[in-house]
């Protein structure tokens, strides 16, 4: 196994994912969001590794629900989070830029609101922690920001370069693809995507984000098209069209239960 090609996916609660990286040399490993610490544990001792520090990307609990269990095992392990967040046990508080060495892996800090005020994303090694911001073909739902902050978050993901590889923190991705499908019936790419999924469908890459996920396409004219016909009404911005795409997909939850958050 070799740190610089491989995360690992440890799967928990009902479509979570926990994601852990590690120094093959030293045997230490860092995971992200880990909202339980049993499958941690059981991940840690399968591949005989210490535990050397935890990434939270929000403070909802299925993001973070673990680690009080994880630090009564490694009390001494540094715990990075926002700045922001309300959760006690962050031990490092972390802001736009900071960047935060594993070994030979280096972490950068992005600050993304809107699923949540303290919603941060990790990035380094072509690798990007996107917590429930940024899903595969999807985006999280907005629960403590605005609209308009979420549109700007998944602007500055969807820069990065094209060959980052997406670990977000849920299975969501065949559900996505039928929302999208939903919006674009004709889309050939995206009928072929379903055609082949096979599961676990991450990591994807900011590439194919581009290419598919209608989230990051609010300026494109079969976008602008669907969901101005969904709306009744004109949309003039890409922040408008992303409201509206967003508010489509949440009335559509509570209609088809394949589709996730």
């Amino acid at each position: 196994m070799s740190i610089s090609t491989e995360v690992i996916p440890i799967c928990a609660l009902q479509d979570n994912y926990i994601w852990m990286f590690m120094d093959a040399m030293t045997r230490m490993a860092w995971i992200i969001d880990p909202g339980d610490a049993k499958p941690v544990l059981e991940a840690l001792e399968k591949y005989n590794l210490q535990l050397s520090g935890i990434f939270i990307t929000h403070h909802h609990h299925d993001h973070s629900g673990g680690v009080k269990d994880l630090l009564r095992k490694y009390s001494s392990i540094p715990v990075y989070g926002s700045y922001l967040s309300p959760l006690s046990f962050i031990t490092d508080r972390i802001k736009e830029g900071d960047e935060i060495s594993c070994s030979n892996i280096i972490l950068k800090a992005i600050e993304i609101p809107g699923h949540t005020l303290d919603h941060t994303a990790y990035v380094g090694n072509h690798w990007l922690f996107s917590g429930d911001t940024l899903f595969s073909i999807g985006c999280g739902k907005i629960f403590e920001g605005t609209a308009d902050q979420m549109y700007r978050s998944l602007q500055k993901l969807s820069a990065l370069a094209d060959e980052t590889k997406v670990f977000c923190g849920h299975e969501y991705t065949l559900a996505n693809l039928r929302f999208a499908e939903h919006i674009e019936p004709d889309n050939a790419s995206i009928k072929e995507k379903i055609r082949v999924i096979t599961k676990p469908t991450l990591p994807s890459t900011i590439a194919e984000e581009k290419k598919l996920n209608p989230f990051l396409r609010c300026k494109d004219a079969a976008i602008i098209k669907a969901v101005e016909n969904y709306a009744n009404q004109t949309l003039d911005t890409p922040v408008k069209v992303f409201a509206k795409l967003r508010e489509w997909k949440n009335g559509l939850n509570t209609q088809w239960r394949h589709l996730k958050k």
